[in-house]
């Protein structure tokens, strides 16, 4: 039960116990009285008929000295009272007199008269009045009260046992509310600020908490809610710094040769005069292509972090297809006529699409840079893009084509396959990774170990994918998937 419902019962409970002690009080007494009514009234008629006939004298209706009542106060006790009256209205006894005022007090003579000869009824007496009189005047009025002693014992025990049970009720619900409280209240929050005391200090906590289905337990749940996402967020910190201090480490190792080569060829230039002048602009050629190495690590490294950041928003436009991806695939042929690699272009796409025309070009340019370094002479790269209603090119190694063909659905691919040693496969996993270089990759120069990471980021950033294939005897596929726009 949620905490604000059973408030409101306890609150509506509590509101209610006055109004049921009163009920059931004014139904006890009533029953009570209808019980006692017809045997109390048996009893207090006959005690007023043996005491009447001593009041009828009407001699005893002046005004006398107290010790001449006395046979009146024989007729008293602590249950009946008798009052006289003259009939002018003078109280000349009463045997419940206020003091200093006895034989003196006079009332109202409406009052005196009111309710004679009818037996009144009130919550505590039954009282009785009756005028006396002599030779036909009325001389005095007689007043005789009696007690309801039994009615009022009854009373009172049922006050007592009306009060007993409701402190025994009040005692009852408090401690169920205490316990309730205890319960939804003050041990889930004890426990849960025992949590959040042992997860801010780093430690495990000694209490597990017990979740209910009330507005605790819903705190409960966005506390370790809460929890998961920070030790997410913290866990992807830790794998964030370890990737820095990694990139930091691999950049140092890497900027390190280049940089010996510089200095090694600066001073050679500086200080040896024996040289020619082609072994100098053979030498001048070599820190040109060291100092090219190290701006392209960098501009690939300052891309990449950008990448990381989010910093690098990726702005969507719409392409012709085939237009598009003429002047995409274009431009390959001289660098690979300079490493005497053969280069095969094929486009059958017609199609329109929505990508960032920049950053594809950087896509293809960073896988098509890695296929031509790790391309040996002589050796040939296919380079194509290919819609989805388009059979695969022959020339897409067998061992590929099964699985190309389920992973290009419903979209165009772009190709890019080399010949060579391939990749082994424990290692295909790792290529996309920064700074990662299979065994032998540094031979080849040149590289800063993140062309495959930007370019997997890139094409993950414009709805897309990237995959690689790899035979060990035939060589390297990779393939960029891109969605295709329905006109």
């Amino acid at each position: 039960m949620r905490i604000k419902q059973w408030l409101m019962i306890s609150f509506f409970i509590v509101m209610l116990l006055p109004v049921g002690a009163l009920y059931f009080l004014y139904i006890s007494i009533s029953n009570l009285d209808d019980k006692q009514a017809l045997v109390e009234y048996v009893e207090v008629t006959n005690k007023m008929e043996e005491i009447e006939p001593k009041l009828l004298d009407p001699n005893i209706y002046t005004l006398k000295s107290k010790e001449m009542y006395d046979s009146v106060q024989a007729l008293t006790n602590e249950s009946i009272k008798i009052t006289l009256y003259r009939s002018d209205g003078v109280v000349l006894f009463s045997s419940l007199p206020e003091p200093g005022s006895y034989g003196f007090p006079a009332i109202n003579m409406e009052q005196a008269y009111r309710n004679l000869n009818d037996l009144q009824k009130n919550a505590r007496t039954y009282s009785l009045k009756k005028p006396v009189s002599n030779d036909g005047n009325i001389v005095g009025i007689f007043e005789i009260s009696i007690a309801r002693d039994e009615w009022i014992a009854g009373v009172t025990n049922r006050y007592l046992y009306l009060g007993v049970l409701f402190s025994i009720f009040f005692i009852l619900l408090y401690t169920v509310v205490v316990i309730l409280l205890n319960r939804k209240l003050n041990r889930p929050l004890s426990q849960l600020q025992a949590q959040m005391t042992a997860f801010a200090n780093g430690e495990s906590p000694s209490i597990q908490i017990r979740e209910s289905n009330d507005e605790i337990g819903d705190l409960i749940k966005h506390f370790w809610k809460m929890k998961a996402q920070i030790e997410q967020t913290q866990e992807a910190l830790a794998v964030q710094q370890k990737e820095k201090e990694f990139i930091v480490a691999s950049l140092s190792h890497d900027l390190k040769t280049p940089l010996t080569v510089i200095r090694a060829y600066t001073e050679v230039l500086q200080n040896d005069r024996t040289l020619t002048e082609h072994e100098r602009a053979e030498y001048k050629e070599i820190l040109f292509q060291k100092l090219e190495y190290m701006k392209r690590m960098l501009d690939d490294l300052t891309m990449y972090t950008a990448l990381q950041s989010s910093k690098q928003r990726t702005e969507l436009v719409e392409v012709e297809g085939e237009e598009y991806f003429e002047m995409l695939l274009s431009g390959y042929d001289e660098p690979c006529i300079r490493k005497d690699v053969s280069l095969q272009v094929y486009q059958s796409v017609k199609k329109s699409y929505e990508v960032d025309p920049k950053q594809m070009v950087r896509v293809v340019d960073n896988i098509m840079g890695n296929a031509i370094r790790h391309t040996e002479i002589g050796k040939q790269i296919w380079l194509a893009a290919i819609s989805s209603d388009t059979k695969l090119p022959d020339w897409v190694f067998k061992e590929f084509q099964v699985e190309l063909e389920k992973w290009r659905k419903a979209g165009t691919v772009i190709l890019i396959q080399n010949e060579g040693k391939g990749i082994p496969k424990e290692q295909l996993d790792k290529v996309f990774q920064p700074f990662y270089q299979a065994e032998d990759a540094r031979n080849y120069g040149g590289s800063s170990g993140l062309g495959l990471s930007i370019a997997k980021m890139l094409i993950e950033q414009q709805n897309g994918k990237i995959g690689i294939w790899s035979a060990k005897k035939n060589g390297t596929l990779l393939a960029c998937w891109i969605k295709e726009r329905r006109d």
